[in-house]
């Protein structure tokens, strides 16, 4: 089975990940020129919905749905509920369901993803000792490693 942290970004196209990877880093970059926003930005991801949360939002709405419409309408809606816990099942063991294409093409991230970009803005304003001097030296001290390849 695929480890939690990767098992998105591996059923996600390679032109999404790349995309929501260049954001990231244009990102970064943004704030390594303009430090004094960083606290800002980190109150924007605090609030940022990871895509495990949109699925999860999703598939309670759809399954709400299916269940009253089945009872104030037709019994046969209850084979969206029935759906919809498949789909999520399939999620928990995989990493994809039909939902994630379309989550990570609105920009929806991992958890790891958004919290990739947290440390990276942290380094930049030095919460970890030492302040990162470029862009380049923070996306790298996020990974935690000081040979990790950068994105794209």
């Amino acid at each position: 089975m695929t480890a939690t942290r990767n098992r998105v970004p591996l059923h996600s196209s390679e032109a999404d990940n790349r995309r929501i990877k260049r954001l990231m880093r244009a990102n970064v970059a943004y704030f390594a020129e303009h430090r004094d926003q960083i606290a800002d930005r980190l109150r924007e991801i605090d609030q940022e919905w990871d895509i495990e949360r949109a699925i999860e939002a999703n598939a309670a709405v759809l399954g709400f749905t299916g269940t009253v419409l089945a009872a104030t309408s037709d019994r046969r809606w209850l084979a969206l509920p029935a759906l919809v816990t498949a789909f999520l099942f399939q999620h928990a063991i995989q990493g994809w369901c039909p939902p994630v294409p379309v989550l990570r093409k609105l920009g929806f991230r991992t958890s790891y993803e958004i919290e990739e970009e947290r440390r990276a803005l942290m380094a930049l304003r030095g919460d970890f000792g030492q302040r990162a001097e470029s862009a380049d030296a923070a996306l790298q001290a996020s990974t935690g490693s000081a040979n990790a390849p950068l994105p794209a």
